[in-house]
């Protein structure tokens, strides 16, 4: 019972710092995402552009919705089999991505866009990927 609350107090906490963002007026998410940008400039051998810049944003999408993606399997399974489990992970995820796409059209400065719902999905299931691929050689190696 312990393992079935942690893993679902893990995609709730997840799914809340994914709203958090979210819901960052659009000048305040620019600040953030330029933050990690000058962190990085300094670590970089050239000088990031704006399509750098934009794809680090996108990224972070990706990114996010990756680990989303993981964790909500990881308790999913704990309910469904494999392919059951995979694919409400991965329903869930997208469904979760339109949600937050939505929810940024009421915060000033932010739009939603279907590009990422499609980049957020994408980074789901790579990371239900991921997940399944590291299980199936652990499983190997065991």
């Amino acid at each position: 019972m312990k393992t079935i609350v942690t893993s679902w107090a893990l995609v709730l906490a997840w799914m809340g710092l994914i709203f958090y963002f979210s819901h960052q007026p659009g000048d305040r998410s620019g600040e953030m995402s330029s933050g990690v940008l000058q962190a990085l400039t300094a670590l970089l051998p050239f000088e990031p552009s704006e399509t750098f810049h934009f794809l680090l944003r996108k990224s972070a999408h990706f990114t996010v919705y990756a680990v989303l993606g993981i964790l909500l399997l990881r308790a999913l399974k704990l309910h469904a089999s494999g392919k059951k489990a995979v694919a409400w992970a991965l329903l869930i995820s997208c469904l979760y991505a339109v949600s937050d796409e939505y929810h940024q059209t009421f915060i000033p400065g932010r739009s939603g866009e279907v590009g990422d719902v499609l980049i957020d999905t994408v980074g789901a299931g790579s990371g239900i990927l991921v997940y399944i691929g590291v299980r199936r050689l652990l499983k190997r190696q065991n």
